[in-house]
């Protein structure tokens, strides 16, 4: 099937009780047994399994091509309890351009833990195979990264990953099964945060991991799911699936805008960088084509004049919102180092753009009279 079939499909629920097309939530939180206490649907308590989120599940496995898929109730309990597949002692490699959350979880929590982590350029492959130790257990991939949209060649750092014995992880929130396939470039897990494009809305919170095979880690994996206890909800679960179902078309389409706004961003005299991974000017440009099908919805702009004149542009938009996070309907801006925090790593002249669904012509004339 096509991707825009597949995602109708994988999402349809077949109802055996009204034959209802849309399914209903289950909110429910314990299931009955049967007589001689048999388990009649496979059911017995919300935490460990429920429909709607074992709906979810197959529509994760299904679009990105993994043979299990896992909802969480953020992507950081999703990116947490891949950590916590791992020993104390164990080694990470992790980029130095990557969510701030990621290794914030390393740092002060998995740290005191045991866990060991290293942070690299991810998008030099010789700097990743130099932070190899003889405890590394796992690579961490951001592709592109967040928030200067570097590039990581994904086939290959899965490869020399595999070769030295160690899972590779993809986050590939950003580029999503539309338009990037982690699984089938080699990596054993794509982590999402399903707040962003999965749910597209702006209004639920939600994470996703979706292992390439149903083997030892996927089944630790599960045992943290279910005793650790971080699942999203069932009308969480019924908003994601639903969010599903016009994800080709939402990210396309913004993929479409941003694109454009990155031309005409990219010869702006009042910026110093505009970072998009399909200019000619990005350094990662040709790894980016050979693994993306086009450059997504997000980039980060640095404006001349430094801080300041970052944070007066930002105050001048009038159909951007000011605003955290991305994947959503609508256009976001926000300047990165603010939102990060004290130990912020991003340029203090940066600001991260989330391209919606207006009109191509509105966006470019709002950053416009912006800069002017």
């Amino acid at each position: 099937m096509n991707f825009e079939t597949l995602v109708i499909n994988s999402t349809q629920y077949h109802d055996a009780n009204a034959s209802a097309v849309v399914p209903p939530i289950y909110l429910s939180t314990t299931f009955e047994r049967e007589p001689d206490s048999s388990i009649p649907h496979g059911h017995i308590y919300t935490r460990a399994s429920n429909p709607n989120r074992n709906s979810l599940e197959k529509a994760y496995a299904i679009l990105e091509g993994g043979e299990v898929g896992m909802a969480f109730a953020s992507g950081q309990a999703a990116t947490a309890t891949i950590f916590q597949c791992l020993s104390p002692n164990d080694h990470v490699i992790v980029p130095d351009d990557a969510y701030y959350g990621t290794p914030a979880l390393l740092q002060e929590i998995m740290s005191v833990w045991g866990l060991k982590y290293t942070k690299v350029d991810m998008s030099d492959l010789a700097a990743i195979e130099a932070a190899f130790l003889p405890n590394t257990k796992l690579v961490w991939i951001e592709s592109p990264s967040n928030p200067q949209l570097k590039i990581t060649d994904i086939a290959e750092v899965a490869t020399l990953a595999r070769q030295k014995g160690a899972y590779t992880v993809c986050d590939n929130t950003w580029a999503t099964p539309v338009l990037q396939r982690p699984l089938d470039l080699g990596c054993d897990v794509s982590m999402h945060s399903a707040t962003k494009y999965f749910g597209g809305h702006s209004d639920l919170l939600s994470g996703a991991l979706i292992f390439k095979e149903n083997g030892p880690l996927a089944e630790k994996a599960r045992m943290i799911q279910a005793l650790g206890g971080a699942v999203p909800s069932p009308f969480d679960c019924w908003l994601v699936l639903r969010g599903l179902k016009t994800l080709p078309l939402r990210v396309r389409q913004q993929t479409s805008n941003a694109a454009q706004l990155a031309e005409f961003l990219s010869t702006h005299p009042a910026l110093e960088a505009v970072h998009y991974p399909f200019l000619p000017s990005h350094s990662g440009v040709e790894v980016a084509k050979k693994q993306m099908s086009a450059g997504g919805a997000m980039m980060s702009i640095q404006v001349k004049g430094g801080e300041a004149a970052a944070l007066a542009l930002k105050s001048k938009v009038k159909v951007f919102i000011r605003a955290t996070s991305l994947g959503g309907v609508e256009s976001l801006i926000e300047h990165r180092a603010t939102a990060e925090g004290v130990h912020s790593v991003s340029p203090k002249n940066l600001l991260r753009i989330s391209v919606g669904l207006e009109h191509i012509d509105d966006l470019i004339a709002d950053l416009k009279q912006a800069l002017e």
